[in-house]
Parts: structure tokens; sequence; C-alpha cells
């Protein structure tokens, strides 16, 4: 009994041992730790010398930034360019010529451009048919077609305005709207009456302005 007695206390004394030295390593390894970190701290303070942290002058709530203009806003902004850009009430002949056979230059425009016109030398890159269209609703539509076509870097183009014989009296009403339209227009260097094959009275063919958009794409 007493021999099983020794045992036991030897088996103790021994796990004992064993834990009194796994304590002594892991504290050793602690102040190793804290030593390397200090040896650390003291390295950066010598390489960055002396800091103090940034005072701190109250806060600063800074606003938001502004979302994107919506393309729908986009939309209706342009609607309302178009409806101020050009007028119903402006009478062409007032400002600039425009001769017998229906032909306009703005001043500095050689008369060659319109005799290059007439004869069909410049080859028209887009149209747009304003029949059966509303005052309010052709004004605004060759609005964005003219600058919708000097976006898209067209030097040609023909506007077909109609040759009035439905309307009462059978007068185009449209023609001299369209013609005080191109006039208000800054795209527009030009215009001329159609030739027969190319509408005849009942359309103008419209020289552009180059559009730089598109010489810096060429």
């Amino acid at each position: 009994m007493k021999s099983k007695s020794l045992k036991d206390l030897q088996h103790i004394q021994q796990k004992l041992a064993e834990q009194q030295k796994v304590a002594a390593a892991q504290e050793a390894a602690r102040q190793e730790a804290e030593r390397r970190a200090h040896a650390e701290r003291t390295l950066f303070i010598r390489a960055a010398g002396q800091v103090q942290p940034i005072r701190r002058h109250g806060r600063v709530d800074l606003a938001p930034d502004q979302p994107a203009p919506l393309p729908v806003q986009q939309q209706l902004d342009d609607q309302r360019v178009l409806r101020e850009a050009i007028s119903d009430e402006f009478d062409a002949a007032t400002l600039l010529d425009i001769d017998d056979a229906l032909s306009f230059r703005r001043p500095g425009v050689g008369t060659d451009v319109t005799r290059k016109l007439r004869k069909g030398e410049w080859s028209i890159q887009g149209e747009i048919d304003l029949h059966g269209l509303r005052r309010e609703d052709a004004r605004e539509a060759l609005a964005g077609f003219i600058r919708e076509a000097h976006r898209r870097g067209w030097r040609c183009v023909r506007v077909v305005h109609g040759k009035g014989l439905g309307s009462p009296g059978k007068t185009p009403v449209l023609k001299s709207k369209v013609q005080g339209w191109l006039v208000q227009k800054n795209e527009v260097m030009a215009f001329v009456q159609a030739r027969g094959d190319e509408g005849g009275t009942g359309a103008l063919v419209v020289l552009l302005k180059p559009s730089p958009v598109a010489a810096v794409r060429g």
C-alpha cells in the first residue's frame, strides 16, 4: 500500500515538473515577444522621429456627390432648347436676302455654293419629310433633324415641306415657315429650292456647316 502511494506521489511530482516547464516556456516566449515589440517601436521612433497626434478641429460634414443627370431630364432640356431655338414669327426676308430662286446663303458664303447646290454637286446624306405635321410639330422636328445631322457630320440634307396642294387655297403653309426656321439655325450655311427630280418646289436642299466633332473623328 505504501509502495503504491509512493509511485503516485512520484507521478504527481513529475506532472508538476512538466507543467512548470511549460509555464516557464510560455513566459519566456511572452517576454521575448514584448522585447521584440519594444525593439520595433524603438526602431520606428528612431527612423521617423518624434510624432504628435493630429489635433481634431471639429467634424466637417461633406455634401454627398450629386447624382448624374438622368437621361429623361436631358431629353426634357433638349426639347426646351428646340422650342426656344427657332420662332414661328421670324421673317427671313427681314434679316437676310432670299432671291427669286428661293436660295439663301449667309454673309461670307460665295454664290458658287448655291450654284453647286442647284446643280446637285453636293451628295444628299439625309432628309426629313414634314408632310402632314402641324406647324408646332414640324418646327420641333426640323430643329431636331438639323441638330442631329450636324452632330453626325452631314453636310447636305433635304427638307421636304410639301407643295401645299392639300391646304386651303392650295398654298404651301409650311414653305415660308421652313425658310424662316432654317435661316435661324446657326448650323445652316445655305439652301436652295430642290431640283425637279429632288422634290422641286416642295423641298429645299440645305448645306450645313462642318461639324467640329466629325472633324475630330475623321
